[in-house]
């Protein structure tokens, strides 16, 4: 089946799909800032650009939508032109790829789909304030810290990268 929109139409239209400050990002956002936590957004020289960021305890949060990031898409994957199936498989792949970036670099990573956030914001913020909690004690022993730092950076020098990036 043809698209039914022109070439111009689509362009229009893909444009206004928003990237940042999406209404699950703004749901969350004020939910934590409600509860007290303070974080950066979008931070753009990581990979993936995560919508929330805890720099002092190196946790990363996605919020991401169940279409666009294809919650469960091998089942309703066969509804779709090929053009958004490959599409959607593209987004997966780049999701992936970002969190293990993420690992690599040793920034912890949680992820939630928009699902979940409707459901039962309450269990997401306090997935959230839990991991926070459970990393800022980790991070508290100077020497453990220290430790982690250099795993990371042999772990860099392992990988070839001799810069953090």
């Amino acid at each position: 089946m043809p698209d039914n929109l022109t070439p111009e139409q689509r362009r229009r239209t893909m444009q206004a799909v928003k990237g940042r400050d999406t209404g699950l990002e703004r749901v969350v956002a004020s939910a934590l800032h409600k509860s007290g936590v303070r974080f950066r957004r979008c931070v753009s020289d990581l990979p993936g650009k995560p919508d929330f960021v805890f720099t002092k305890v190196r946790l990363v949060v996605f919020v991401d939508g169940d279409f666009w990031h294809g919650w469960r898409f091998p089942v309703w994957r066969g509804k779709l032109q090929p053009y958004w199936q490959a599409k959607i498989e593209r987004n997966r792949r780049r999701d992936r790829l970002n969190r293990q970036r993420l690992r690599r670099r040793g920034w912890f990573v949680l992820h939630f789909w928009g699902h979940q956030i409707q459901r039962d914001l309450d269990w997401v913020v306090g997935r959230i304030k839990d991991t926070l909690i459970k990393l800022s004690i980790s991070c508290t022993d100077k020497d453990q810290v220290g430790k982690a730092k250099m795993a990371r950076r042999a772990a860099s020098r392992m990988l070839g990268r001799s810069k953090r990036r």
